[in-house]
């Protein structure tokens, strides 16, 4: 054995408790870490040879790079749409490296047990019933991909074409139908072979980025034959849902594989108030849920879902002697891109045990009450304008006067006391500040507005 492994083997217990001290700090520290921190220049150091064990790694790490990690666990991070790390979904994280599952296969230990369990808890939160079946898989992208690879293999069983066995050139053409769809649809749909042109951009309802229903009723008019439909349960901009039961309801006159994309939005589903908007997510064919969102697990984390698991298994089933009979339930190696996987699943499991519906409901009801007082906030003052309503988390603003997004996204990020990401929204670039992390608090959207006003000023 290398004599820094044997070093470090014997000194493990030391290493870790080193580790948890400089975590230890970093999670005290995180409410006042900078939100942003941009980066410098950057010397690459030379590849080490011998190596300095674990705790020159630990010194080394923050020496050089600790002080310059975001703030994007904490609670004034509002870009893209991130959510933290609950106290039991980091623990359980901890456990899953220690642990070091691959709940690939299930010929070796209960961890696929686990994943199952927490899958299904997952549809229920969702309101999926048990014609669903899911899988953990790394982000809202790759369940994408997982359910457009089911939804091709489906327009395949229509035209009698395993597409499986035989290639999406053998299927030909497609259409792809959607009013906004995400720009991972654009590539999964390239991944896919199925390619970015068969996605046809439906007219949407004025103002609005969702669907107009009937103007997609007349695009399935047009067709001679089954296509694909991505509904949104929640747009990255607005947050906006399209009418998932009258698009579901379009199914009894058009052939169509419905595919929803409810990375966050689907949250909605826990809150009372909002639960209405994710009503008809269970008669989708394939739904997307990102976890590393709004459940507040560490990166990366996922589900995908369907009501297709035999065309599921055609399209990812593996067929090896080593790896045994699919049988009547499958491995997940039988059901997403990956064979070798993360236990994700552990994170999930211990969040949901920790702090039960209740808990990431209040979650989820605290970030759209701090969403809608950011937004009272920006709708009263000369210097911002609310370009849309706050439907429920993100909202959707731009200076008053004429600026340049890019250089006042820099700008804010420079301020570091919260973080937001550029966008369009009909035709005029703006900004959005997504709320998803359970830290998050009124304080922080008091200290977001004033450094807002305070960069705007500058």
């Amino acid at each position: 054995m290398h004599p820094r492994l044997a070093e470090d083997l014997n000194s493990l217990p030391d290493l870790l408790d080193a580790a948890r001290k400089l975590t230890g700090e970093a999670l005290a520290g995180l409410p006042e870490r900078p939100a942003a921190v941009p980066p410098g220049e950057v010397t690459r150091a030379p590849l080490p040879l011998e190596g300095a064990g674990a705790r020159g790694a630990l010194e080394e790490f923050s020496r050089r790079w600790e002080a310059g990690f975001a703030g994007s666990a904490g609670p004034r991070y509002l870009g893209f749409v991130t959510g933290g790390a609950t106290p039991a979904a980091l623990a359980g994280d901890w456990l899953t490296a220690t642990y070091d599952q691959n709940p690939a296969s299930g010929l070796d230990s209960s961890a696929q047990d686990l994943e199952r369990e927490t899958v299904g808890w997952l549809a229920e939160l969702f309101g999926l019933g048990a014609e669903f079946s899911g899988a953990f898989v790394t982000g809202a992208t790759m369940s994408t991909v997982t359910g457009l690879a089911i939804a091709r293999e489906w327009l395949g069983e229509r035209a009698g074409i395993p597409v499986s066995d035989d290639g999406a050139a053998a299927l030909g053409p497609v259409t792809v139908l959607s009013g906004s769809a995400h720009s991972s649809v654009l590539k999964a749909l390239s991944f896919l072979g199925m390619g970015r042109s068969a996605l046809r951009k439906v007219p949407l309802l004025p103002g609005r980025e969702a669907v107009d229903v009937d103007r997609l009723a007349e695009a399935l008019e047009t067709l001679d034959g089954p296509a694909v439909v991505v509904a949104n349960a929640g747009t990255v901009n607005t947050v906006d849902f399209d009418d998932l039961r009258a698009i579901a309801a379009l199914k009894r006159r058009y052939d169509f594989w419905l595919h929803v994309d409810a990375a966050f939005g689907g949250f909605a589903a826990l809150a009372p108030e909002h639960a209405a908007l994710t009503a008809g997510l269970d008669q989708a064919d394939s739904v997307v849920v990102d976890l590393h969102k709004w459940l507040n697990v560490p990166y990366d984390s996922a589900v995908q879902f369907t009501r297709r698991r035999d065309l599921q298994l055609r399209v990812f089933g593996n067929n090896a002697a080593y790896l045994g009979e699919i049988g009547d339930t499958p491995d997940f190696l039988h059901l997403t891109p990956e064979n070798s996987r993360r236990l994700r699943a552990l994170p999930a499991w211990f969040s949901l045990v920790a702090y039960g519906r209740d808990g990431h409901r209040e979650i989820v009801e605290r970030c759209v009450a701090l969403a809608r007082d950011l937004g009272a906030r920006l709708d009263g003052s000369p210097h911002w304008r609310l370009l849309a309503p706050v439907r429920l988390n993100v909202v959707c603003f731009a200076p008053a006067a004429e600026r340049d997004i890019d250089a006042l996204v820099r700008a804010i990020a420079e301020d570091g006391t919260t973080f937001l990401t550029p966008t369009v929204f009909d035709g005029r670039p703006a900004l959005r500040a997504a709320f998803s992390n359970w830290r998050t608090t009124a304080a922080d959207v008091a200290r977001v507005f004033a450094a807002l006003d305070r960069v705007t000023a500058g």
